[in-house]
């Protein structure tokens, strides 16, 4: 798709408590990197608060490893889990998930809207991109929008699709541009 001029593109693979602690997973993704030719930059790997918060020193010393090679991370379902925001400043993360639950009740519950509103502005202080899962209606996008959320997925704009429907939806997006 990016030799196509639709580029670059992010992939965002969500790693599993097991994978993540996997001897050698900063070898692996080097190699897969160099087989597929993908860029480091356009590759995101998505981890979950309980897995980062399972074993801090380790979580700390692997994404260390992976940004060294330029590869992007992600913390996911970010307000679902444990985490500590004493921690926050200590993981090299890039990107920040916003957790679909408190996506979904933004409209009517005003704590929601507060921890949304916090975690963006959180997110930004520390450097990090942040991403709000789980939109399905305007009023959410625009409520996101205007707390200047960076990215914003949901059934909103598109429900999964298989990779030939994702290039059609690639094409209508640039003749739209």
């Amino acid at each position: 798709w990016q030799r196509a001029g639709h580029g670059p593109l992010r992939v965002a693979v969500n790693l599993s408590s097991r994978q993540f602690r996997e001897p050698g997973l900063a070898e692996l993704v080097r190699a897969t990197l160099d087989e597929t030719g993908l860029p480091p930059s356009c590759l995101e790997l998505e981890l979950t608060e309980s897995l980062v918060m399972d074993d801090v020193e380790l979580a700390i010393a692997t994404m260390h490893e992976l940004k060294a090679m330029g590869v992007q991370l992600a913390i996911d379902d970010f307000g679902a889990g444990y985490s500590s925001l004493a921690y926050l400043q200590r993981f090299p993360i890039d990107v920040m998930k916003i957790d679909r639950s408190f996506v979904r009740d933004i409209e009517t519950d005003a704590g929601s809207a507060a921890m949304v509103s916090a975690i963006v502005s959180l997110s930004h202080d520390l450097g990090m991109r942040v991403i709000a899962e789980g939109v399905e209606t305007a009023p959410q996008r625009d409520f996101l929008r205007e707390r200047g959320c960076d990215e914003i997925q949901g059934y909103l704009f598109s429900r999964p699709l298989p990779a030939a429907g994702f290039e059609r939806l690639l094409h209508e997006a640039s003749a739209r541009v």
